[in-house]
């Protein structure tokens, strides 16, 4: 069962939302991160990913069944019209208080500006190497085609760049560029904002690490797992 809070306040015609969630503590999720298997969509080994979707009714959370995931080349000119096939979120995750927390969070934006009352939770991973970089959004400055996206920043470690902009057209300049840190939350209404963020390199260790809950209303599915 959740924690209710007092409803948000924001405009979704032109706003977006950066707020820092003090009271969260991020370093339980480091160990969800580690397992994340390979993103098996992607060449380079650099990107770990899972998915899951979420109900919410009234003050409960209920995990909705598998789906896989879809966009059309219109939204994602890299991986467009392929039907892709993620593993769920860790039980152990999922049980999480402050996991559940950060979902709430995001759906009183969702209340707000949309009708939906589904949320799909992408845990993403990227890493950098000294032979590598790390891209999380190869797809360049784009929509994701849904109502509202959220970006929760769980972990940096051993890494730079990284930096989340958003844009109110695709070949204008940014109205915001943020490296987000572990506890900070960027929400925005997807139809008023493309977005981008910036490839990592490592800092000079073997390994850097970039984690973020994606969050998105609604999930984005082939019509047949409708």
């Amino acid at each position: 069962m959740l924690s209710l809070s007092k409803p948000k306040e924001f405009n979704c015609l032109a706003s977006y939302v950066l707020e820092m969630l003090t009271e969260m503590n991020v370093d339980q999720f480091k160990l969800f991160f580690n397992n994340l298997p390979v993103d098996p969509y992607l060449k380079g080994n650099y990107r770990f990913r899972r998915l899951s979707h979420f109900q919410i009714s009234g003050d409960r959370l209920i995990k909705l069944p598998h789906r896989r995931l879809f966009q059309s080349k219109e939204y994602n000119p890299i991986l467009g019209d392929v039907v892709r096939e993620y593993e769920e979120l860790e039980d152990g995750l999922i049980e999480l208080e402050d996991f559940q927390k950060v979902i709430w969070e995001f759906f009183q934006f969702c209340q707000l500006c949309t009708k939906h009352n589904e949320v799909a939770v992408h845990q993403i991973r990227t890493t950098a190497t000294s032979q590598q970089i790390g891209n999380p959004a190869p797809e360049g400055i784009h929509r994701d085609g849904v109502d509202l996206v959220g970006i929760f920043s769980c972990n940096r470690e051993g890494i730079e760049g990284g930096e989340t902009h958003l844009y109110k057209e695709k070949n204008g300049r940014p109205v915001i560029s943020k490296v987000l840190h572990p506890g900070e939350f960027l929400v925005f209404r997807d139809d008023q904002y493309f977005h981008y963020t910036s490839p990592v390199t490592t800092s000079g260790v073997e390994q850097g690490v970039r984690d973020v809950f994606v969050f998105t209303c609604p999930g984005l599915f082939p019509s047949e797992d409708r």
